[in-house]
């Protein structure tokens, strides 16, 4: 498991993209989505992202993919975008092998201290399958909650994942973000 002290952070380039996509992909479906607690392998099949995507989330205005390194390797990553006063927080993968390790909480505070102090963000929104409990109480814990606005899964989209299940939906996640110091 990585130490999580060790880890690193930094903007995502053009020359990331694969390495971005194959820690998304390991960390949410197939068998080795399995290895870590977040996996979405019992509810979407396909893919969770493709390059195409992960370029053009890197080369839009008010978004970056943050990164998290530990000795040489990409350890986490997320998406964070600037959408008004919110920043949102999306495409998060950690290693499944270093879950539980404390590099997801270190990777979302990061992303929460980007927003807050490069953005001037006041909150940090995020969706999430309401299928997902225990993601869901883990986002709890670190000062989110839940808003009861849903949003549809974009089911005929293979591009976001083939649903194995028809009642998916996504359920708007927020977190006051502190005042920066003046």
């Amino acid at each position: 498991m990585p130490n999580t002290s060790a880890l690193s952070f930094r903007t995502a380039t053009a020359a990331d993209i694969d390495t971005i996509v194959a820690l998304v992909e390991s960390a949410y479906r197939g068998d080795s989505g399995r290895r870590g607690w977040t996996t979405e392998s019992d509810l979407l099949d396909g893919q969770r992202t493709d390059a195409e995507g992960v370029a053009a989330l890197i080369s839009q205005p008010d978004s970056v993919i943050l990164l998290g390194e530990s000795h040489g390797f990409l350890r986490a990553c997320c998406h964070i975008e600037k959408q008004g006063d919110a920043g949102y927080f999306g495409m998060f993968a950690v290693d499944p092998d270093g879950q539980g390790a404390g590099t997801g909480r270190a990777m979302l505070e990061q992303a929460e201290r980007m927003a807050r102090e490069q953005w001037h963000c006041c909150a940090m929104h995020m969706t999430v399958i309401v299928q997902r409990d225990e993601l869901i109480a883990w986002y709890e814990r670190r000062g989110y909650r839940r808003t009861g606005e849903y949003r549809p899964f974009p089911y005929g989209q293979a591009r976001f994942g083939i649903p194995k299940r028809d009642d998916l939906r996504f359920e708007l996640l927020i977190k006051p973000l502190a005042e920066v110091p003046a």
